[in-house]
């Protein structure tokens, strides 16, 4: 099993959740979050002042799967958040030991 974080804009999680239930993934926990990559945040003027914000506004998407299914999520995720400019953010896969599913006590793939 995998974990998949996706952190991505805003403004691109709705369409990354139609595309993600059109493929069959319909378990996520979805998170606002702030951040920053190489930019270093964005320069902004208000009045005549410049100012720097440095922790931008992105939203966190948490998807455990098992292996076979992996891909195909990381590469709808991709294809659907993806502008093509600087700050459409970063997925990061990482391995998930055991699931448990509170109610029932079912463990392993048959838990998520």
């Amino acid at each position: 099993m995998k974990k998949i974080l996706a952190i991505i804009r805003p403004d691109k999680l709705e369409e990354v959740k139609q595309a993600l239930e059109d493929i069959g993934c319909n378990g996520l926990t979805i998170k606002e979050v702030r951040g920053r990559g190489i930019q270093l945040g964005i320069t902004e003027s208000y009045r005549g002042h410049d100012y720097k914000v440095d922790l931008l506004p992105k939203t966190e998407i948490e998807i455990v799967t098992g292996e076979e299914d992996l891909d195909n999520i990381v590469d709808t995720i991709v294809k659907t958040a993806q502008t093509g400019d600087i700050g459409d953010g970063k997925i990061f896969i990482s391995p998930v030991e055991e699931v448990i599913r509170i109610r029932t006590g079912e463990r392993g793939e048959k838990a998520i």
